[in-house]
């Protein structure tokens, strides 16, 4: 069946009290607009419409950076579900296949449950998603008999004996394109809110005699994020799933409630994570790496047997082999590091290539910046930099090479060569009580 998704991403969001549009605040360094399409992606739909109204070019540009086939409509007004919906209508005019209408503040629906409602279409010309809700407060309540939907009512409209109605509506709608258009366009705003209610269309739909039914999941799945509190709850719902998942993969948290993943982490089974680990966008660790306490990870890929930290730091760019070593405060950023170089105390290697079995020395900084334009550092194979060597880029420490400690080496070395690159030492004599005493006086006169 060919699909399209609508997803609806225009509300401002006032409760989140911020200029960025609700949609885009983030769940797990993603968009909760990027959530609500990649579980949509997941039933490889033929076309992608986003529903912006509030900020639309920032969320435009972010579902286009999601996917850069998605198409971004826009709501002028924000009337309702159903006038949001309709917006797409002409985006799809002529499309032969099946609508689900999504939320981009509604993160966490599984692909899975999606599929069952496509499923479920097979029976029903209209599919709503329901939940049991354990405190059903303002939630709308889907009315049924069996498993037919009769029709949906928003609760501030609803009667006492609908509102003891535990069946809930999550928003989610599948429906043939041309008819969920079509049925829309009876939809009217005679009610509490004045607003033009998507929910209506199963009222509209059952008068036709057409047949809707209802597909549920769980709770969690449905979970809507309109402030900041629900925010940083949402963000732990999903901590708390990428924990567990890890865990039951093989992965070895050793404080699981102190770690933090991204949307994509990846890691290896047999990996061991210390406690207070940050995971930021575009990880993979491979199996059997260790990531020590208080480390901080981020679009960078980590080989078997790498050992990382404790208080290092990996940033974009950093590629580090096999049985690697990067100790504590290192930095790594757009740097290839081969199987077993070395690089365990205090040093930065920024835009660099490590050679393997290279031991670099405490205090080692590849001065990569010259203030307009990054240059390369090149370390050959089992190449020793001394330690509080400073590598001025761009420069090539050749295999097997030396590099005397407090060097500053501006100059290629040599393959198998040493290089010393500081001022001859000079030892004045007696020198430092003179200068001493020098200074105390100054502070006696600087003080009266």
């Amino acid at each position: 069946m060919t699909i399209a998704l609508i997803v609806l991403a225009a509300g401002q969001g006032t409760r989140m009290n911020s200029d960025l549009p609700k949609v885009l605040h983030p769940i797990a360094h993603a968009p909760m607009l990027a959530h609500a399409m990649r579980a949509g992606a997941a039933l490889d739909p033929a076309r992608t419409i986003i529903v912006a109204g509030h900020g639309a070019e920032a969320v435009g540009a972010a579902a286009t950076d999601i996917n850069p086939d998605a198409q971004v409509v826009i709501q002028p007004e924000q009337n309702g579900t159903a006038d949001a919906v309709n917006q797409a209508k002409a985006a799809l005019q002529g499309f032969d296949g099946d609508a689900i209408v999504l939320y981009g503040d509604t993160p966490f629906v599984r692909p899975e449950t999606l599929e069952r409602m496509i499923a479920a279409r097979a029976g029903a010309d209209l599919v709503v998603l329901g939940f049991q809700a354990a405190d059903p407060g303002r939630y709308g309540r889907l009315i049924a008999q069996g498993e037919v939907l009769e029709r949906i009512v928003e609760h501030k409209d609803s009667t006492d004996e609908e509102r003891a109605v535990t069946l809930c509506n999550s928003g989610l709608i599948a429906c043939n394109s041309a008819l969920l258009f079509d049925l829309i366009a009876e939809v009217g705003n005679d009610n509490a809110a004045g607003e033009f209610y998507l929910t209506d269309i199963v009222a509209l739909a059952s008068a036709r005699g057409l047949r809707a039914t209802v597909v549920t999941c769980d709770e969690s799945e449905t979970l809507g994020v309109n402030s900041r509190t629900e925010l940083a709850a949402a963000d732990a719902v999903f901590q708390a799933r990428a924990r567990a998942e890890a865990l039951e993969n093989g992965v070895t948290l050793m404080a699981p409630e102190t770690v933090y993943f991204a949307h994509d982490t990846i890691i290896g089974r047999d990996t061991v994570v210390e406690p207070n680990v940050v995971f930021g966008p575009g990880v993979t660790v491979e199996t059997g790496a260790t990531i020590r306490a208080f480390s901080h990870l981020e679009g960078c890929h980590v080989s078997r047997g790498a050992i990382i930290g404790p208080y290092a730091r990996l940033r974009p760019g950093a590629e580090l082999a096999e049985n690697t070593r990067v100790g504590n405060f290192v930095e790594v950023k757009n740097a290839v590091v081969d199987e077993g170089a070395k690089i365990n105390h205090l040093s930065y290697i920024g835009d660099a290539h490590i050679g393997a079995a290279a031991n670099i020395g405490a205090g080692t900084i590849t001065c990569n910046y010259d203030g307009v334009a990054k240059h390369h550092t090149e370390i050959g194979s089992r190449a020793f930099i001394g330690s509080n060597t400073m590598l001025v880029a761009p420069v090539s420490v050749g295999a097997s090479a030396m590099t005397a400690s407090g060097s500053v080496i501006t100059r290629d070395v040599e393959a198998d060569a040493l290089a010393i690159g500081r001022a001859p030492q000079q030892n004045k004599l007696g020198r430092a009580a003179r200068l001493m005493e020098m200074l105390k006086n100054k502070k006696a006169k600087d003080t009266v």
